[in-house]
């Protein structure tokens, strides 16, 4: 998962692929919840590793529900409706709606001590029609902050079953799932819900139906105004039970089918683990991305996505039935042919943030006009290519907004789009990114690349692992490409002198090596160790002498050029192997610097040396380096020079990374 600051996306142009969707947030929450307030033990199987279920499983553990977990496997130990005695427990429920609502009402009416709170955002989230819901029930309930809204005290209820329960649907579909949830809890008698207003996002409440009948519950109703929860109904678990892929996050990669796979038909985006069959509501994207062009085709667990009509076709459409993948079709409407119109859509300024001002606000910077009611948004696209403006997004938090807008890096003018606050897709999709790089490509010349070369012992590997880290980009360490070469070669017998030169490139073309972490994989064993001893540093310079070595690992070396982008580090980045690179930086300090450095290495290590036998050895490498026929070392043409005798690495880091900002079309993040 990325954890940096922003995430540059470059532009990209075409996808290709198939992903595996992570389960279902909304199936995930209810599916935990019934299974602790079951009977039995449940085994739930493929749930959904996130933020949300975390929080989840916490709470669960914290009121005392046994819960193991292996993977994706989760085996809970049910309460049977009865709540252990304990002393007061806070409950820390995150920005998680899907947790937060229906625990509410499942503590309230079984009664206790419990307070719940969660983030800043979590505690501007309405709640006040479910507590009104549910104090008319008799329950227990106070606000610890502003009235209508969490943190909560829960207490011990005195039940009245006897009168009709309103709860309002035009709020949150999540007041009424929460009801649903807790009363068959103490349904001593018929217990009737009464919706007033109009029911929004519907198909979440079809969610909800479907599991508790799957947990034993036969909800009676009449059309969506009215509920009934059978008296003596009593939850049982199925015994095992999996959890079906997110349809919601499906909305980005049927998307990318319709916007970047191509209209040949050949290049398609297949997405696995749900299908036309999903008791998702948010399924029924699919039909809206129909409408605006796309091609799908679909199987019991599977969708297929490709180009269709191009550009998209504009559409005029009422999105209660899909209000969270609805967010996905307005960056849609960015590759229209006129303006889209999505309506019905009041529930988006109650989510993670005020959905309909976030999408507004962020379109309009990449040169969209967009208007905004109190529940619709009206999107035009850029009129030409040169509309199109590079921009910064601002995610608020909000996982939805920041999977939305990766979608924006297909535009036209070729603009990067900016990221910010990545990780906050951990809500939902943790590995979005990763996933979404591993079906999407660019062409090879916008794929930023920085450089950073130098003399042995100057830090450049440290300062470019950094680097690397804060951008969220792919590091190569070259260095250690020749010294696992070097190594390779001494284990298959081979001298490092020039006589073995051809052997040892044709070893080098066929090079099993991998970085995984800090880890440097040789034929899947870590040689982390073994290539950064003393030994191993000259083993390299001996073969990244030999021009053949040196013809046989470019190609590898260019093989680490993948989105979102690529930190490489060695002595010819700049100016061999990545000679385009918009930002090379030569970093360099005296010898006498490099060797009080490797000085304090080696001793922390027991090895004994002095600073003198350092310091002519690295001016002997130097000079043996700068003055090789293949390669020589030293600046580009066009590097920016970094002595860093005086420096940490932290103003290391910063003064590269501000160098890389200056170069971006991007205010400061």
């Amino acid at each position: 998962m990325f954890s940096t600051e922003f995430l540059d996306l470059p532009p990209l142009v075409g996808a290709h692929g198939s992903v595996i969707l992570p389960g279902s947030k909304s199936i995930s929450n209810r599916v935990l919840l019934l299974a602790a307030l079951s009977q039995g033990i449940t085994t739930v199987h493929d749930l959904l590793d996130s933020d949300d279920t975390r929080v989840m499983l916490a709470a669960l553990r914290q009121i005392g529900c046994g819960v193991q977990q292996d993977g994706s496997t989760v085996v809970i130990e049910g309460l049977g409706g009865q709540l252990p005695k304990a002393a007061a427990i806070q409950l820390f429920m995150g920005n998680a709606g899907t947790a937060m609502r229906p625990l509410t009402a499942a503590l309230a009416v079984m009664g206790g001590n419990y307070e719940l709170s969660g983030v800043p955002r979590m505690h501007e989230r309405p709640i006040g029609d479910l507590v009104d819901a549910l104090r008319q029930l008799g329950c227990q309930i106070d606000y610890l902050g502003q009235d209508g809204y969490p943190p909560l005290r829960i207490g011990q209820p005195t039940l009245r079953l006897d009168e009709a329960i309103p709860v309002r649907g035009d709020v949150s579909s999540q007041f009424l799932t929460a009801l649903l949830m807790a009363l068959p809890l103490v349904a001593t008698r018929d217990i009737v819900i009464n919706v007033v207003g109009e029911l929004i996002s519907k198909p979440y409440i079809e969610i909800t139906l479907n599991l508790l009948a799957r947990f034993g519950i036969a909800v009676q109703r009449e059309g969506w105004a009215r509920f009934t929860i059978p008296k003596g109904s009593r939850y049982q678990s199925p015994g095992s039970i999996h959890i079906e892929a997110d349809a919601s996050s499906a909305s980005y990669f049927i998307a990318l089918g319709a916007i970047a796979s191509g209209s040949s038909g050949k290049d398609s985006i297949k997405v696995m683990g749900v299908g036309a069959d999903s008791i998702q509501g948010d399924i029924r994207f699919v039909e809206a991305a129909r409408q605006m062009g796309a091609q799908i085709t679909s199987g019991p667990n599977w969708l297929e996505i490709s180009r269709g009509s191009w550009p998209l076709k504009a559409i005029d459409l009422d999105c209660n039935h899909i209000p969270d993948a609805a967010m996905t079709l307005a960056v849609m409407a960015l590759y229209a042919n006129g303006t889209t119109t999505l309506s019905n859509i009041a529930s988006w300024r109650v989510k993670e943030t005020d959905r309909i001002a976030a999408m507004a606000s962020e379109l309009r910077k990449l040169g969209a006009t967009v208007e905004e009611g109190a529940d619709f948004i009206r999107v035009t696209p850029p009129a030409t290519k040169a509309d199109w403006k590079a921009a910064s997004i601002h995610t608020y938090d909000d996982h939805r907004v920041a999977m939305c807008f990766s979608l924006a890096a297909f535009n036209p003018a070729q603009q990067p789009v900016r990221i910010l606050d990545p990780k906050c897709v951990a809500k939902t999709f943790p590995d979005y990114f990763e996933v979404l790089f591993s079906v999407t490509h660019a062409t090879t010349n916008t794929i930023p690349v920085l450089c950073i070369d130098g003399p042995t012992a100057s830090g450049k590997g440290t300062l470019a692992a950094q680097v690397a880290q804060r951008l969220g980009y792919h590091f190569l360490d070259s260095g250690a490409l020749y010294r696992v070469t070097a190594l390779a070669a001494l284990r298959a017998g081979l001298s490092l002198e020039p006589q073995c030169e051809q052997a040892i490139a044709e070893l080098a073309r066929q090079l099993p090596v991998r970085f995984v972490g800090e880890q440097i994989l040789l034929d899947g064993q870590d040689v982390s160790e073994a290539i950064r001893s003393e030994e191993g540093g000259m083993n390299a310079s001996k073969v990244s002498a030999l021009p053949a070595v040196r013809t046989a690992l470019v190609a590898l070396q260019h093989s680490f050029c993948q989105l979102p982008g690529l930190v490489a580090d060695g002595r010819d980045m700049g100016t061999v192997i990545f000679p385009g690179a918009p930002l090379k930086v030569f970093l360099t300090a005296s010898a006498q610097h490099r060797a009080e450095r490797r000085y304090k290495q080696l001793i922390s290590k027991g090895i004994s040396t002095t600073i003198d036998i350092l310091r002519a050895d690295l001016e002997a490498r130097d000079t043996r380096d700068s003055s090789r026929a293949v390669a020589p070392l030293k600046p580009a043409q066009d590097a920016l020079l970094l002595d860093n005798s005086d420096l940490s690495i932290e103003k290391s880091v910063t003064m590269v990374l501000n160098w890389w900002q200056d170069k971006q079309p991007f205010k400061p993040a």
